[in-house]
């Protein structure tokens, strides 16, 4: 299929302007869309006809029979799910033979059905009493055991019909290839891999197949509910008591889901069809929810007693850290907090103060904190988490087009023939925009991966360009030195739409694929077939990540993927495009919003005199001009005493930052920390105020994902104990700083932000209610909204991108014989960040309950460890010891250790070099050495 007739739907069929069809259906007219089934038309003109098999949005089986309908001239039975009307036809569902298959149908499957339903909705059983079918006739057949290996997912295929939804959810919609047929006649039934019991397979946990199932033969387990000794069994109830509409809180994909509560708690999720996800979730979005019932969760404001000393050397959170901590009333705890900052902004000046937000938090929180650093405060020392994600890549588009946000949303794929993937690793990161990158390889679209480590998305790609640690430039030169060698430019787009080309010309001529192929470890040849693919495509798409920006070259990184979409004309259309996948769920929202240092509200620059005054009219208060100190450097005028307070909302940097002793050392010498959380993080226990805040589902806000969805997300529970909702305890601290704030609500801080940016100012809260989701940007209130950006000009002044080439140059710290592996840090699938609210989900923390470091087992063999050893794993900085695992998707030379993990801290190894441009740490790139940890250090 060519990629001009594919649907924009991604999870839709095929798009017609064809005429309706007109047939009729138990004697009554009625009209088909084009592409529509028999059934499809049916339920929307409100005739029933049972169905087990078919679910909306899957590719139709008819394996099930218990649609068939008579169709008038035909000899056999057809079934309504994958059977198109013709004009004229004459349709029988309800007449007595197909009828009476119908009910065979659902008799025979019910005599194999246990007693008792496997959920309370049973599809199954909602068509047996429809069709009036009561006992079935039928003897059973033995049925498979119950297999409840999986933390979150319960198997008891003894209500399994074998309708093949949860085969179509797992190997078509989510493209895990797990769930599969085995055997033959009365032995058949569904298997994970090779038979193994779900808990073993390579089962990712997505919870599709549970989603999809309509008699409950895959459930999900009741998580966050206290169980009983050998009541593992137990499964999540179908009924509840409310279902609030929502948003997952973890990546930036911004899924659309449905809380179910009962008794103030979430029983389960399930996703909605929300412009992102269309229904598909990932298994922290699915089962990792129950981190909100934690009995870790802050409930009440604490001060540090006098003379209790802070010891910025531990590794997880010391299991007496209350006791350097007294319980305090709520007015007590803020003017503590308030009072202790105006004294050291009143003595020291504005810019001892400083403040982390949070990407984690709404829009309207996000805007409120720097709004109050700024107007509070005095001062720019403002930032959050962005620093330590994508500031690179942020610096680099801004400097090139004009704007930091990105030009195509993931569902675009659909509409792409080459998708070039580079430093990121989605199926881990981002899962559910992984199905839809997926989901187009699957219907032709070419896929190049590039990336130190060879990650899952490998086994779809076309290319697999594995190219050595640090060593992106060089790739990337290469692929422009040859675009532009062999005359592959969009001469007319670059002439009209760019500028600095012929500077450009001349800084890559030396870097040849043949020049650079020693340098990258990627064949000549093999760049310039890529570099070719990539040009030529009618539509080529750029995903990166931050195994792109946390470089400290990793601004020049993304100005090489800004120059190779500019170059060849692949922006501003359908299909093509930027887009650096957002980390948290808000991490876009909270920089819109002004929550780094160096811009205001939609990236007004803080020296942009006509822009500050804007904001100044805005907020009735002076402002200064001079950008603020970031992530990192905040905390190096900590250790050196310039930084003496700070206000820290969601943020862990204890655990988060570079150089991480170095980083607690600086939170702990702070005169006064004030830390707003739901835990005790590794942050929170070196606060001197810690204010008890509201989790995800419990208050109402805007985020914005990757896509520049401004999505609404809904109050679903209430807070425990005398915690707070973020909103609240923000504006407090701002009215004890003399600010005269008198905020009702998040819908009054949002209709503020439309005033000072005009990104949104089409999107009222009222319309953010009513329709859920809106794209940015959005000039007016008639206006969708613009999913595709750059269409005729780019933000900048003259409207033109600019070129800006990059040398290659390598990090300031090398591997060398004391030192000879490279480090790279990231994520894992169950676990986010820093693990403060994974690892207190029960299911994700089940699914991965240790740190591991991954090698090449050519490594380990060298180095006598075995997989599920222990190894200590050090920098010139720092040491940890961990598990290892055998994993030849990572180079010989290097090892990959997530950050989620307090005990085996990955960042007390990484290094603090910052990024000149984006002023973000190298956590990808440091050198290590890695070999067997002493007994001793393996009991620790």
């Amino acid at each position: 299929m060519s990629a001009a007739g594919r649907s924009t739907d991604p999870a839709g069929a095929p798009a017609s302007a064809a005429a309706a069809i007109a047939f009729e259906i138990d004697g009554r007219r009625i009209e088909a869309r084009a592409g529509e089934s028999i059934l499809g038309a049916a339920r929307r003109h409100g005739v029933e006809i049972p169905h087990l098999c078919h679910r909306d949005g899957y590719r139709p089986d008819g394996n099930c029979r218990a649609c068939v309908v008579e169709i008038e001239g035909e000899r056999v039975l057809a079934p309504s799910c994958c059977r198109a009307p013709a004009p004229g036809m004459k349709v029988r569902a309800a007449g007595e033979r197909a009828r009476a298959a119908q009910r065979m149908v659902i008799e025979l499957l019910l005599a194999d059905a246990p007693e008792a339903d496997r959920r309370e909705d049973s599809e199954l059983r909602h068509w047996a009493q429809a069709l009036g079918v009561a006992a079935p006739r039928f003897a059973p057949r033995e049925q498979p055991a119950p297999d409840f290996s999986h933390p979150a997912i319960a198997v008891q295929l003894d209500a399994c019909i074998q309708c093949g939804r949860c085969v179509r959810a797992c190997r078509e919609e989510q493209v895990n290839d797990v769930i599969g047929y085995a055997w033959r006649g009365e032995h058949a039934k569904i298997v994970f891999d090779c038979d193994d019991p779900m808990g073993a397979s390579s089962c990712v946990g997505c919870g599709e197949c549970v989603q999809a199932c309509p008699t409950g033969a895959l459930m999900p387990r009741l998580l966050g509910v206290a169980v009983q000794a050998g009541d593992a069994a137990r499964v999540a109830p179908r009924a509840s008591q409310r279902q609030v509409d929502s948003v997952c809180p973890f990546c930036g994909v911004g899924c659309q889901l449905t809380w179910h509560v009962s008794d103030n708690r979430i029983v389960y999720v399930e996703g909605r069809d929300g412009p992102s996800n269309h229904g598909r979730l990932c298994v922290k979005g699915r089962f990792g929810f129950d981190y909100v019932a934690s009995p870790d969760r802050l409930v009440v404001p604490l001060i540090r007693k006098p003379g209790a000393a802070k010891n910025p050397d531990f590794g997880r959170v010391p299991p007496d850290w209350r006791e350097q901590f007294r319980e305090a009333t709520w007015d007590e705890a803020l003017d503590a907090a308030a009072s202790g900052l105006a004294r050291i902004r009143d003595r020291h000046g504005p810019s001892a103060l400083a403040g982390f937000g949070s990407a984690k938090g709404s829009n309207e929180e996000a805007y409120l904190f720097q709004k109050l650093v700024r107007t509070g405060f005095g001062t720019n020392n403002v930032d959050h988490c962005t620093r330590l994600c994508h500031a690179s890549s942020v610096a680099a588009l801004l400097e090139g087009i004009g704007s930091g946000s990105v030009s195509n949303q993931v569902s675009d794929v659909m509409k792409a023939d080459l998708v070039f993937v580079i430093g990121a690793n989605p199926t881990v990161n981002h899962p559910v925009a992984a199905t839809w990158i997926k989901n187009a390889v699957r219907r032709g679209t070419r896929l190049v991966v590039a990336d130190p480590r060879r990650t899952e998305l490998a086994r779809h790609a076309t290319h697999v360009l594995q190219f050595r640690s640090d060593t992106d430039v060089a790739l990337l030169d290469a692929m422009l030195h040859t675009i532009i060698a062999e005359g592959l430019v969009d001469r007319d787009f670059v002439a009209a739409r760019t500028a600095g080309f012929e500077a450009l010309r001349e800084s890559v001529a030396p870097y040849s694929p043949e020049a650079m192929a020693p340098v990258c470890g990627i064949d000549a040849a093999t760049i310039r077939e890529v570099a070719r693919l990539y040009a030529r495509s009618r539509a080529s798409m750029i995903f990166w990540g931050m195994g792109v920006s946390q470089h400290v070259h990793g601004t020049d990184n993304a100005r090489c993927l800004i120059a190779l979409a500019l170059v060849t004309g692949q922006i501003g259309r359908p299909g093509t495009g930027l887009h650096p996948l957002r980390g948290q769920n808000n991490v876009q929202g909270a920089s819109d919003a002004g929550l780094i240092p160096m811009m205001l509200p939609d990236y007004h620059r803080v020296g942009d005199d006509a822009a500050a005054a804007g904001f100044e009219r805005l907020w009735e208060a002076k402002l200064d001009r001079r950008p603020g100190l970031t992530v990192v450097e905040i905390l190096r005028a900590a250790n050196a005493r310039q930084v003496r307070g700070m206000y820290i909302m969601g943020e862990n940097p204890a655990m988060s930052d570079p150089d991480l002793q170095h980083a607690r050392e600086g939170l702990a010498k702070l005169d006064l920390l004030v830390v707003q959380d739901i835990f005790p993080t590794e942050t929170a226990v070196l606060a001197d105020v810690i204010l008890p805040a509201s989790a995800f589902p419990e208050k109402t806000g805007s985020f914005t994902n990757t896509d520049r969805m401004v999505q609404l997300a809904r109050q679903a529970l209430d807070p425990p104990g005398q915690a707070r909702q973020d909103l609240w305890i923000i504006v407090q601290i701002a009215r004890r700083l003399g600010l005269d704030w008198r905020y009702a609500g998040p819908g009054e801080v949002f209709e503020e932000m439309r005033q000072g940016m005009a990104s949104i100012a089409g999107i009222g809260w009222a319309r953010l209610e009513r329709e859920g989701s809106v794209t940015y940007p959005c000039p007016s209130e008639d206006d969708p909204g613009h999913p595709v950006v750059f269409g005729d000009r780019f933000p900048t002044d003259d409207g033109r991108g600019r070129l800006v080439h990059a040398r290659p140059e390598p990090a300031d710290e090398q591997p060398d014989g004391d030192w000879p592996f490279v480090l790279i840090t990231g994520r894992q699938l169950e676990h986010w960040h820093t693990g403060a609210m994974t690892r207190r989900a029960r299911a994700l923390d089940a699914i991965e309950p240790e740190a591991t470091a991954s090698l090449n087992s050519g490594d380990l063999a060298r180095l006598g460890i075995r997989a599920g050893d222990y190894a200590a794993i050090a920098s010139r900085r720092g040491e940890i010891v961990l598990r290892v695992r055998s994993d030849d998707g990572v180079a010989p030379g290097s090892v990959f250790v997530p950050f989620a993990y307090a005990e085996a801290a990955a960042n007390l190894l990484t290094k603090p070099t910052l990024d000149p441009f984006g002023k973000i740490p190298g956590f990808k790139y440091c050198a290590v050495r890695v070999s067997p940890a002493p007994a001793a250090a393996r009991t620790a």
